[in-house]
């Protein structure tokens, strides 16, 4: 046969590199193969678009809470470290954290029961010296 003959319709011949490659195509070539037709997968996708969504969401919602969390914690430990004190705090030990009248931070081993000040928190230093919030605060630490 020559360059400008014809082939069939049901033969795959590829012009470009002279050779028969229908065992090579991801798809049927001969004429009693099935139809090709594409499947609607919108119903899939917007389930799955769905699902994933909720995922994500979930997933950033817990990492949002994570982070105020974390912030807060920066907060407080920072508030405190500013504070006046005149005793080294022990690990474990539970301190109250109060302001006075003149705007004044304080740290205390004196309970909120037994003091005229502001009270702003009650925590325990942990042993990577980080400050632990024992009480639960309605608002933020300086609000309080």
């Amino acid at each position: 046969m020559g360059e400008n003959s014809k082939k069939p319709d049901q033969v795959v011949y590829n012009e470009d590199t002279g050779k028969y490659d229908a065992s090579l195509l991801p798809y049927a070539t001969n004429s009693a193969a099935p139809k090709i037709t594409s499947t609607d997968l919108t119903g899939w996708k917007n389930s799955n678009v769905s699902k994933v969504n909720h995922q994500i969401k979930t997933e950033y919602d817990e990492l949002r809470s994570k982070y105020e969390k974390l912030i807060a914690q920066y907060e407080y430990n920072n508030l405190i470290y500013s504070a006046e004190f005149s005793f080294e705090p022990i690990v474990g030990e539970v301190y109250h954290l109060y302001e006075k009248k003149s705007g004044t931070i304080f740290l205390s081993i004196i309970s909120p029961n037994e003091c005229n000040f502001k009270f702003k928190g009650s925590f325990k230093l942990n042993e990577d010296k980080m400050w632990i919030r024992l009480d639960n605060p309605k608002s933020k630490l300086e609000n309080n």
